[in-house]
């Protein structure tokens, strides 16, 4: 896949994506912006996989674009990045296809987050950040705008002074500071261990209920009240009395392991 720029695991029903480019600090280019979404893509058809743990190979989850790459890369390249796919262009949409994924995905940092790397993060549902996780929204440096998604991935995470300032400084800030801002879910001594580990947990549940918990929480905030309401409602009928649903039942009254099945 975009020659090994990412690669795609299964490991039971968590489905495994890492950008592959270590030796430049997962840099975006072409072939990983890609890839990314070729990844994306598959992980929305894989009616097996439970949950997605995204992670960077190497020091760092991924230092933002490679700018050596993307000026050598010619216009016509440079273009093809930029040119629409859906209501996004392709290198939004490498970050907003998370959002896209029926289950959640959780992104394991390390190292830098910077630019395009934080914007593919905020794309997951969930971030755990290593201690020597640094972030930055770092276009102002180059003189550019944040484009990868943020505008709708940073909403409701953060307030909108809080995001200016991010984005008018382009400062670093640690994983602790992170935290405190809502960039990062949780700080932990190995992010990639706890967040598979998360996910193996959340792919213990009812893949049916995930999928639409999901799908409510993302939903929801864009609705009026009553449309939100009713959201809750049909999601639920959905759910009730469903195969998958009688079998948490019968698992919590039995004390048993449920055996749940997947979509199909």
């Amino acid at each position: 896949m975009s020659e090994e720029r990412v690669l795609v695991e299964r490991d039971g029903a968590v489905l495994r994506v890492t950008m592959n480019r270590p030796d430049k600090r997962n840099g975006l280019d072409r072939g990983l912006i890609e890839g990314l979404v070729a990844a994306g893509e598959a992980a929305i058809a894989d009616k097996g996989a439970r949950c997605v743990v995204l992670a960077g190979s190497g020091p760092a989850f991924c230092a933002g674009l490679d700018f050596q790459s993307f000026m050598a890369s010619g216009p016509a390249a440079r273009e093809a990045l930029l040119r629409r796919d859906g209501e996004a262009n392709v290198a939004q949409r490498c970050a907003w296809i998370w959002q896209e994924v029926p289950v959640p995905v959780i992104a394991a940092l390390q190292g830098a987050v910077f630019g395009g790397g934080l914007q593919i993060a905020l794309g997951a549902d969930l971030r755990y950040a290593g201690p020597d996780a640094e972030l930055s929204v770092m276009e102002m440096r180059w003189g550019l705008v944040p484009d990868m998604a943020i505008t709708q991935t940073a909403r409701g995470l953060l307030p909108i002074d809080v995001l200016k300032e991010l984005t008018f400084t382009g400062r670093r800030v640690g994983a602790d500071e992170a935290k405190a801002l809502g960039l990062v879910t949780r700080v932990c001594q190995d992010p990639l261990a706890e967040a598979l580990a998360t996910a193996r947990h959340i792919a213990a549940q009812s893949p049916d209920a995930v999928r639409r918990a999901k799908r409510l929480l993302n939903e929801a905030p864009g609705l009026t009240r009553a449309a939100a309401f009713a959201l809750e409602t049909e999601l639920q009928l959905e759910l009730l009395g469903s195969k998958n649903q009688l079998e948490a039942v019968r698992a919590n009254f039995t004390k048993s392991a449920p055996r749940f099945t997947d979509p199909e």
